[in-house]
C-alpha cells in the first residue's frame, strides 16, 4: 500500500521558450515561500541539455549555476525536482541508454539534487524499429527504464521523490489512443506504484478539472496523479499571457491528487498573480473564489507598475489584467467592454445615442492607460508587456476611430479609413492572411472563411 507523501505544491519551469535566468529563479523562490508553495520543478524545453541533447552532461559552470539553485532552494526548505526527458530519441533496448541517463543523474545528485522526474511528453508515440526488439509496448519501455531508474536512485537517495510524465498526459490524448493501446492502462500496472505520474486533465490547457474526473484517472493509473497545470501557460501563443487567478479547479480536487503544479507563463514577471492565487486555493477553506483572490493578488502586483509619470490607478490595471485573464475567459470587465462595442456595432448608429459616448470613454481609457505603461520604472515588466499592450492598443484606437466616424454620419463610400492602421503595414503578413483561411466555430471547428479576393493577387 503506498504510504502518505507530502503534497508537493509549487511551479514548472516547463515551457517552450527561454528558460527563466538565476536571478529570476530566485525571485521565484521568494514568491513561492510567500504564497507557502514546496516544489520547484526544473524543465526548460529549451535547456539544450535536458531535452534536445540529454546524453550531454552540463559544463562546470552550468553545473554550478544549477547548483546554486538546489542550494537556494534548500536555504528555503523547497523541493528542488530535477528533470530529464530523454523520450526523443532514447533506444530503451539499449543498455548503453541507461548507462548515460545514470551518469546524467549522477552528476545531479553531486550537486545536491534529491528528487528527479523523468518526462516522456511531446514525442513519436510509437516505438522505433531500434527500440522494439523486446517485443514490447511503448508503455512497458518507458516503465521498464523508470523503474531501474528509480531503485538506482533511491540507493543513492532514499528519500528521493520520483515523478514521470506519459506520453499521453490528459484525457483527450488518452481518448486517441496516443501512445498506443492501453497505455495508461499499462502504465497503471507496470509502473512502481512510488513512482508520481504528471496529468494536465482533460485536455492539454484544461478549462476546468474535476474532482470525478481526477478519481476516473486514479483508477486507470492506481495512483493519485499529480497535476501539472498549463492553465497559465502561454508558450503556444506569443499574443497572449495569462494573469488571472487559479479556477476551474473546485477545492475538493486536492484531496484527489497528490500534488498541484502550475507550467505558467513563458515570462517569468508576469506570474505573480498566478502564483499567489495558486497558494490561496491551497490554503482555502469552504468554497473558493477566484475573482476575489485575483483582486487581492492585484492589489499586491500593483507596486510593481511604479511609473515615471503619473501613478497608476489600480481600477486600470484590473481592467488590463482582465483583457489578459485566462485562455477560455476574459475577465468580467474586460468582458462588459467587449459585449458593449458588440452591442453597438450590431446596430444603426442611429439607435446608438448616448451609450457610444460611454463605450467609447471606457475604450480610450484602456487605450491610455496602455500608453502609460510605456512609463514603467520596472524595465523587465515593460518589456514582457509591451508588444501585446500595444496590440490591445492598436485595436482600441482603430475601433474607437471607427465608432467615433459612425457615430458623426455614418460611414463613407468604401468604409472606414486610418490614417494609421494602412493595408500591408497593420495585420499585415503571411500569418494574418493565413488566419483568414480558416474561421474557427465557437466549438471548435474550423471552417473555410467566405471567400474573398486577395489584395495582393494581380
Amino acid at each position: 500500500m503506498q504510504t502518505q507523501r507530502e503534497f508537493l505544491a509549487g511551479v514548472i519551469e516547463g515551457f517552450y521558450g527561454q528558460p527563466w535566468s538565476p536571478r529570476e529563479r530566485l525571485e521565484l523562490f521568494d514568491w513561492m515561500t510567500e504564497s507557502g508553495l514546496n516544489t520547484y520543478l526544473y524543465a526548460p524545453k529549451d535547456d539544450l541539455k535536458q531535452r534536445a541533447i540529454w546524453r550531454e552532461p552540463y559544463s562546470m559552470s552550468e553545473a554550478e549555476s544549477l547548483g546554486e539553485l538546489i542550494r537556494a532552494c534548500r536555504r528555503l526548505r523547497l523541493h528542488f525536482v530535477y528533470a530529464l526527458s530523454p523520450g526523443l530519441d532514447i533506444e530503451y533496448g539499449n543498455p548503453s541508454e541507461f548507462e548515460c541517463l545514470k551518469r546524467r543523474l549522477e552528476q545531479m545528485l553531486g550537486l545536491g539534487c534529491g528528487n528527479i522526474a523523468l518526462l516522456f511528453d511531446d514525442i513519436p508515440d510509437g516505438l522505433a524499429l531500434e527500440n522494439g526488439g523486446r517485443g514490447e509496448s511503448l508503455a512497458s519501455a518507458q516503465c521498464r527504464v523508470a523503474n531501474a531508474l528509480l531503485l538506482w536512485f533511491r540507493d543513492r537517495c532514499p528519500e528521493a521523490r520520483f515523478l514521470f510524465c506519459p506520453t499521453p498526459y490528459c484525457g483527450r490524448m488518452a481518448e486517441r489512443k496516443l501512445g498506443g493501446e492501453e497505455y495508461l492502462s499499462t502504465l497503471g500496472r507496470e509502473l512502481s506504484p512510488e513512482i508520481d505520474v504528471f496529468w494536465t486533465g482533460p485536455e492539454i490547457v484544461s478549462e476546468q478539472i474535476t474532482a470525478a474526473h481526477v478519481r476516473s484517472i486514479q483508477a486507470v493509473l492506481r495512483r493519485k496523479p499529480l497535476i501539472w497545470d498549463n492553465l497559465h501557460a502561454n508558450d503556444y501563443d506569443g499574443r497572449r499571457f495569462f494573469c488571472g487567478p487559479y479556477a476551474g479547479r473546485p477545492p475538493e480536487l486536492r484531496d484527489e491528487v497528490s500534488g498541484l503544479l502550475i507550467n505558467p507563463n513563458s515570462e517569468f514577471v508576469l506570474n505573480y498573480v498566478p502564483i499567489q492565487t495558486l497558494g490561496e486555493f491551497l490554503r482555502c477553506e469552504g468554497s473558493w473564489d477566484s475573482r476575489k483572490a485575483y483582486l487581492s493578488a492585484m492589489r499586491k502586483w500593483w507596486p510593481c507598475f511604479a511609473t515615471v509619470g503619473q501613478p497608476v490607478k489600480l481600477e486600470d490595471l484590473v481592467l488590463l489584467g482582465d483583457c489578459f485573464y485566462l485562455p477560455h475567459a476574459e475577465g468580467s470587465e474586460a468582458k462588459a467592454l467587449y459585449e458593449h462595442i458588440r452591442y453597438l456595432l450590431d446596430r444603426n448608429p442611429a439607435e446608438w445615442g448616448v451609450q457610444a459616448g460611454l463605450v467609447r470613454q471606457q475604450m480610450v481609457r484602456l487605450r491610455d492607460f496602455c500608453v502609460q505603461l510605456t512609463g514603467l520604472c520596472h524595465r523587465p515588466l515593460f518589456y514582457a508587456l509591451s508588444r501585446r499592450v500595444w496590440e490591445l492598443r492598436e485595436e482600441l484606437d482603430l475601433l474607437e476611430g471607427f465608432l467615433r466616424r459612425a457615430s458623426q454620419g455614418g460611414m463613407p463610400n468604401g468604409g472606414y479609413h486610418s490614417d494609421f492602421h494602412l493595408s500591408g503595414t497593420y495585420r499585415g503578413g503571411l500569418v494574418a492572411r493565413l488566419q483568414q483561411l480558416l474561421v474557427q466555430e465557437p466549438d471548435g471547428a474550423l471552417n473555410l472563411a467566405r471567400a474573398r479576393p486577395d489584395p495582393r493577387a494581380s
